[in-house]
């Protein structure tokens, strides 16, 4: 029988290996948004740490792994921004050189965080799959080893921590609620949580502007979409990940679809009623939970807010006007 890629064991692992600075990440229910979404809703803060996003717990267990196995060379990957702030810090931290290939437009802001981390940034085609498919060719080319995130399934891992701190709540949750880009988050938290809480579900959300991974899993077929469409671009994936979809089955139970209209306004919830900035991809849990309230209500629910790299003109134009 063939053993399956990720298990509750190797994210246990994780959670001694990862940088403590990205781990325990608060996690707290915030009545007024519990209120207005109509369920006692938890969030997971995966904001408060150097690069303000969940992705430094999959990145620092990819790169101790490789450290620990002797490699000391150039590292590629690439990035919507927030990998790739991940990989700039936990490499910068090793002295490895890093270089992250970014669509040509790619957020300023992030692009600037990742070379202060140290990252060596490359721009590259319209969004962030053909930048991708760049990184693949030139590491191909090089000695350089390339992390891509959800293939190397220490990304997943590392996110599967996300879950076993969540499992510490004292009631468990009836449902779990991640947002899907290439699939890591959702697949380490989903591992974690139904080992330890098998009637939990766990549910995935994309914008309906870029659907791939979730119409690929519920089609059991590789689905590719031609373009993208969101201002969710941390989740924004036209190309799905073979290894990922594999992961999913038999540990997700549904996939969800929201608007950016909803995202902005869950924004705007999460700013009112938690005090939190949220970028769009973090936001949209919230934004499920809201759209399908009469599935969520009088239920226990968790969901992460992932991320919250918007640059001023982001907040002034989503969370600033009606």
């Amino acid at each position: 029988m063939k053993q399956p890629r990720l298990t509750i064991e190797r994210i246990e692992h994780a959670s001694s290996v990862i940088d403590p600075v990205f781990l325990n990440s608060p996690q707290m229910a915030f009545e007024p948004l519990s209120d207005a979404v109509g369920t006692e809703l938890v969030l997971k803060i995966e904001t408060l740490n150097p690069i303000r996003c969940f992705k430094g717990r999959g990145a620092d267990l990819t790169l101790a792994d490789a450290a620990a196995a002797g490699f000391a060379g150039e590292i590629i990957c690439a990035s919507a921004g927030n990998f790739g702030q991940a990989i700039a810090y936990s490499g910068t931290k090793r002295g490895l050189p890093t270089v992250v290939y970014v669509a040509e437009n790619a957020s300023p802001f992030k692009i600037d965080r990742m070379r202060q981390l140290g990252a060596e940034v490359r721009l590259h085609g319209a969004d962030f799959d053909t930048a991708k498919e760049e990184a693949k060719r030139v590491a191909a080319e090089t000695s350089a080893r390339i992390i891509e995130d959800s293939k190397d399934v220490e990304t997943a891992e590392g996110a599967g921590t996300i879950g076993l701190e969540l499992l510490r709540q004292a009631k468990l949750f009836d449902a779990v609620v991640v947002p899907l880009g290439n699939g890591a988050m959702i697949n380490g938290i989903a591992t974690a949580i139904k080992a330890r809480s098998p009637s939990t579900e766990v549910i995935a959300v994309q914008a309906e502007g870029a659907p791939a991974m979730i119409q690929s899993w519920k089609s059991n077929s590789f689905v590719e979409t031609d373009t993208i469409d969101t201002i969710a671009d941390g989740i924004a994936v036209r190309v799905p990940v073979k290894e990922a979809l594999d992961d999913m089955k038999g540990r997700v139970d549904d996939g969800l679809l929201v608007s950016d209209a909803e995202i902005i306004a869950a924004m705007k919830l999460i700013r009112s009623h938690a005090g939190l900035v949220a970028e769009p991809s973090g936001a949209i849990g919230v934004a499920a939970v809201a759209r399908y309230r009469e599935r969520f209500a009088n239920k226990k629910v968790a969901t992460v807010i992932c991320g919250s790299n918007l640059t001023d003109k982001q907040m002034q134009s989503w969370l600033n006007h009606n």
